[in-house]
């Protein structure tokens, strides 16, 4: 006789550990993106000239791919430590800022790419929708308002 196994326990994630996981998850896509792009056939051929895409390899370039890639990194420790606001600003801000540095990836590419970077940047870019969602409808606290406010007088005894 077989028993039926006890339903699992579903517990509600912490908006904050949502955050948190969907960043890291953004950021693990976002580094293998640029480093399976290294095996397109040319690429290495042009860093070593001195190109990325159509820029000359510089400090400056490359502190803003610094920057682009660690402002993610970022976000995972911004997610888990910031107070609830500022939190929530923070993630829509660079969540919406970051849509159009993604599909940014595709520019300049060949049809004969499109299935990997489709797939690259379409999964980016549910990630950052799963975060602009996550932060917009961020669970809020009752107010004191919307509870009923008892007064001493309702509850002290009638005279006659």
């Amino acid at each position: 006789m077989r028993t039926q196994p006890s339903p699992l326990e579903e517990q509600r994630m912490p908006v904050r550990a949502q955050l948190a996981s969907a960043w890291t998850a953004f950021m693990f896509l976002y580094i293998y993106v640029d480093y399976y792009h290294l095996y397109k056939p040319g690429t290495l051929d042009l860093i070593l000239e001195g190109r990325v895409f159509e820029f000359a390899v510089s400090p400056v370039l490359l502190t803003a791919f610094l920057a682009l890639s660690g402002i993610p990194a970022l976000m995972v420790a911004l997610s888990a430590t910031l107070p609830a606001r500022a939190n929530r600003t923070t993630q829509l801000v660079v969540a919406s800022m970051y849509i159009p540095v993604t599909v940014f990836n595709a520019v300049g590419e060949s049809w004969e790419w499109a299935p990997f970077y489709v797939l690259s940047i379409g999964v980016e870019l549910v990630l950052l929708a799963f975060i602009l969602r996550s932060a917009w409808t961020w669970p809020r606290t009752a107010t004191s308002a919307a509870q009923p406010s008892v007064r001493v007088a309702d509850h002290a005894p009638q005279q006659a």
